[in-house]
């Protein structure tokens, strides 16, 4: 969400503070771009950009920044730093 709205919508660090009353429900959500590779290209929405809002981020596919993704390792940082103009 941050890549497409250039970062008007900001993600944030996942954290969990569990309740003290009542059970706690985590959905997971997965997908891969291996069985399929999609050519689709992301990046900033052309119609938000102009020249006083430039885009932020470089325009990328799923398995590029996948394929970045798991090389760099779970060190903390985003992987959006690697699109970021």
């Amino acid at each position: 969400m941050q890549l497409i709205t250039n970062d008007k919508f900001i993600s944030v660090e996942h954290r969990v503070l569990a309740n003290v009353a009542g059970p706690r429900i985590s959905v997971a959500c997965f997908f891969s771009s291996y069985l399929m590779a999609n050519p689709r290209v992301y990046g900033p929405i052309k119609e938000i950009l102009s020249e006083e809002n430039p885009p932020n981020y470089r325009d990328t596919t799923i398995t590029e920044y996948a394929k970045f993704y798991r090389s760099k390792g779970f060190d903390g940082t985003s992987g959006l730093l690697y699109l970021k103009i």
